[in-house]
Parts: C-alpha cells; structure tokens; sequence
C-alpha cells in the first residue's frame, strides 16, 4: 500500500489516509437505506400495507425512476459550485430527504385505515418517491467524490476495501440487527411455529426507523469530513474548469469512451447478482423454509461470509495495485463463479427431510454440524468472500473512467460519468425485485411474497436455487465477458495520469484547454 508520507510524484494528487478511509462512509450511509428500504420495503408494502404485489413491481418501478433522475442530478453536480463546495451539498439533501421519507413510510403509512385504502396506495408511491430522489442525491457523490479524493493509481484501489468497511458499518449492521429484533415480534403457536411473521407486523418498522437514521446520518458525518479538504475547485479536472455538458452529449460520451461501456455492463451485473442473491425474501426461503431453520442459520452463514471475505479484500488490493483493477475484478469473479458450482450442486441435493442434507449449527434449535453443512460453508465462504471483496471494485473503476473522459476529451465530468454508470446499474437492479416475485409466482405458484411460516414445496426449492445461484453465476459469466476488452490497465491509467498532470500544469501557466491536449495529446 501507499504510504502516506511519501512524496507525491508531480501532478499526483494523494489523500491522506483519515480521508481515504472516511469518504466511503458516504456509501455505507446510503448502503443503511439499501437495507431499510430496498431489501424490506416490498415485504412491508404486501404484509403490512397489503398491498399484494403491487409493492414489488412498484419497487422496480422506482428503480427505474432512480436511474432516470441520475443523469439529471449528475449534470446539476457537475454545474455546482458552494461555498461548501461540490458535493458536500448533494451528501447533506439527500440525508434530510432520506430521513424524513422514511419516517413517512414506515411510521406514518400504516396509520392510514384499511378503509381508505386508496389512500395507502398513493402514500406508499409518493413518499417512495421522495425517498428515491434523495437517494440519488446523496449515492451520486460515491462515485463522482472519488475524483477529488485521489488520483494515485495506489491508493485509488484502496477505495474498494475501505467503501466495504464502509458498507459493511451501513448495510452489516442493519443485517444484523433486523433479523434480531424481527425475532421478538414473530407470533408463534403453541408448538412454537411462526405464525405471523415479524416482518408483517408495523411495530417491526417503528423501532428499526430510527436505528438506521442514527446510523446513516452519523457515517454521513463522517464521510463529509474525509471530502471537506478536497472539495475545492482546485481538484476538479485540468484546475477548476467547470464544462457545462447538454444532455444531448450523453449518447457522444458514451459512444467514444469504451471503458465506460464495459464497466456498465461488469457494474450491472454484479449489483444485480448482488440484489438478488442477498434479498431478504431469498434468504427467507432459502434458511426458514428451504432448510427449516431461519433463526439459527441466516446470522452465522452472514457472518461466515464476510470473515471468508477478509483474506479476499487484502488479496484483491494487492492485485489492484501490481496489476490494476481490471486484472483483480476479473481473477476473483471467477473464483467466485467457480466455487458457486459446489454451491449449486449442493442445492440440488439437499433435502429437508434428511438432516444429513440440510445446513445445521447448534444453536437456536439447530443441529449438529454435518458433513454438509461444512462443504457448503468452504464452497459458499470462497464464492461469497470472493465475489464480495470485488462487489464495489466498480465504483473506484468509475474514477477510472472519469479520468479517461477529461484524458480523451478534456472535460471534468464526474457527476455525469458516475451517474450515467449508476443509471444503467439501477435499470438492471430494478429488476431484483419483480424478478424475485415473478420466479417464486412462475416455480412455486406463490402470488404474495413467502415468510417464514409459508410452507415448504418442490417449486420454493427451484425458485431458490435459481435466484441464490444461477442469476449470479450468470452475472458473473457477463462481468468476464465485459472485462475482457476493458482497456484501462493499470499500465494505462499511469499513463493517462501523467498526461492529464502535464495538462493541467500547462493551463496553470496560461495555456487553454484546446492548447494542452493538442501539446499532450499522449504520453510520447
């Protein structure tokens, strides 16, 4: 790893370790609403709400709406500039937006009578939407941030690790704690059986609310201050030049920056991989129903993934560093494609009715471990601690290609490229849930989401092992593809930061844009 007190070479701009590793809070605070919301707002909209599976689709439908305010809000980051700079304005919206929403929809809308249903109806889509454009506001500033942050091809890596720690403070703790207070409001029979599941109940709603505001507001807090001394006109692009870009010039900047291209397709299928794989109405029916236990098996395979993920983060910077981010995404998304085949086949065999075939941990009213359970934890642990430790390389990929764009045509455009990234991401990811639906209502003939006291069937199985293994694998099988013919190297983004330093140096000494790229058009 860089050190921090080494000098920079000329034209390098480095952060200081405290900014490296607080900026991606940012995404760890928006990562608590990825949770809150995104993983258990369907489930609240059809339990609660009762709204069946118009909560689903109008999940997608937001998404889809997210992705087409991206560029909108990216080309009014781009045309910003405060006295609190760039994107400290956008962080701190979005949080107020986020936290009042939520608050609308989780405490407030079940207030709403059963008698006015058409009312809940509205409620639940205006308030969501409200939520989605804070949501934009402050996830935009993940990507676009990075810009300012560093542009040394050694610490740029670094991004990836401390955005996961980041992540894992946001949506790790919200994993955890759900689940866990989830459990004091289930309604069992007298034989001990869940029958009214806790995440029907409003009261649920009501006490995880606050948790993840606190939460999200205090790692906001945090990554404003990793920005607050590099959010200054000095550090964007070639020195301060603001581009005003139409938004008839997208379909150019996509055209020509080929990078860009390939990164959204590796983006769009690892966050789809990732949305579907970790939903919480999947690892439902793969824990509760699948394998008879939820309670004693969804924390300890959680948490078995992420110390799997541990020696995969410090292996896949490592290799980001040496051989460029390119090289490391694509060496461990295959480790993670070939492990899942165990996962998968495992799948297949298990059977409920055998405890030998099943997953079990002796707690909870679980088992003893079994031969099973322990090749799934090597096969699945590799996959997942594989797959997770490259889950976000992506979004430090997109500074990348920020950097190619000023390099090949002379513009600092960060808010555009992070969210023309974003927009194709979350058009993809919308999916997620109206596919979860849709593959429970296609193999198990489900028309509302299952809970925990839904029975277990043949169809649930299939459903299960085609969302827990066969999307990801393919996503990952797109990602390889994608990454093929991904041109920034490591060697080449050395390359395009020296040429943007001489740039820029030469306009701090009176040369125009035009004059510099025509002086440096490359490194020779």
């Amino acid at each position: 790893m860089a050190k921090e007190s080494s000098p920079a070479p000329a034209g390098v701009n480095r952060a200081k370790m405290y900014q490296l590793a607080l900026f991606p809070l940012n995404n760890g605070a928006t990562n608590v609403y990825f949770v809150l919301i995104l993983s258990y707002v369907a489930q609240f909209g059809s339990s609660v709400l009762q709204l069946g599976m118009f909560a689903s689709l109008m999940v997608t439908f937001m998404r889809v709406f997210d992705a087409i305010t991206d560029p909108i809000i990216g080309a009014l980051m781009d045309r910003t500039s405060t006295r609190i700079g760039k994107f400290r304005p956008f962080m701190i919206i979005g949080s107020v937006i986020m936290a009042v929403s939520v608050i609308c929809l989780y405490v407030l809308t079940p207030l709403i009578p059963e008698t006015m249903m058409w009312l809940r109806y509205v409620a639940f889509v205006v308030v969501y939407a409200i939520w989605v454009i804070g949501y934009t506001f402050q996830t935009s500033v993940t990507r676009a941030g990075q810009t300012v942050l560093t542009n040394d091809p050694n610490q740029r890596p670094l991004f990836t690790i401390f955005n996961t720690v980041g992540s894992m403070l946001g949506m790790g703790v919200m994993q955890v704690l759900i689940p866990m207070i989830k459990k004091n409001y289930n309604i069992l029979d007298e034989a001990g059986n869940v029958i009214v599941s806790g995440y029907a109940r409003p009261e649920l709603y009501r006490i995880i609310t606050p948790i993840g505001i606190a939460v999200s507001v205090g790692l906001t807090i945090l990554a404003i201050i990793g920005i607050a001394e590099k959010d200054r006109p000095e550090f964007y692009g070639l020195g301060g030049t603001q581009e005003k870009v139409k938004f008839s010039e997208y379909a150019e900047i996509i055209k020509h920056n080929k990078p860009m291209q390939r990164l959204m397709v590796a983006g769009a299928g690892c966050k789809l991989a990732l949305a579907i794989a970790t939903n919480t109405t999947v690892l439902l029916a793969l824990y509760g129903i699948m394998m008879g236990n939820y309670d004693s098996l969804f924390l300890p395979m959680m948490i078995l993934g992420y110390v799997f993920a541990v020696p995969f983060f410090l292996l896949s910077v490592r290799t980001s560093q040496k051989q460029g981010q390119k090289a490391s995404l694509t060496r461990y998304v295959a480790v993670a494609l070939i492990s899942y085949v165990g996962v998968l086949a495992l799948l297949i065999l298990s059977n409920n009715q055998n405890p030998a075939m099943t997953l079990s941990f002796p707690f909870n009213g679980g088992g003893a471990i079994n031969l099973y359970t322990v090749l799934f934890i090597l096969f699945f642990g590799i996959g997942y601690g594989a797959y997770y430790a490259t889950a976000d390389m992506p979004i430090p990929m997109v500074a990348d290609c920020s950097d190619y764009e000023t390099y090949r045509s002379g513009k600092y455009i960060p808010g555009i490229m992070g969210t023309l990234f974003s927009l194709v991401d979350k058009l993809v990811s919308s999916l997620a849930q109206t596919l979860v639906a849709f593959i429970f209502l296609i193999f198990a003939g489900l028309s509302e989401l299952p809970t925990d006291a839904t029975p277990f069937s043949g169809g649930i199985k299939v459903a299960v092992i085609v969302m827990f293994c066969v999307i990801p694998m393919l996503a990952w099988i797109a990602t390889l593809w994608a990454m093929h013919g991904y041109s920034l190297t490591g060697k080449k983004m050395k390359e395009i930061q020296e040429v943007n330093s001489a740039r820029k140096q030469g306009i701090a000494e009176g040369m125009s844009i035009e004059e510099a790229m025509e002086k440096w058009p490359s490194k020779d």
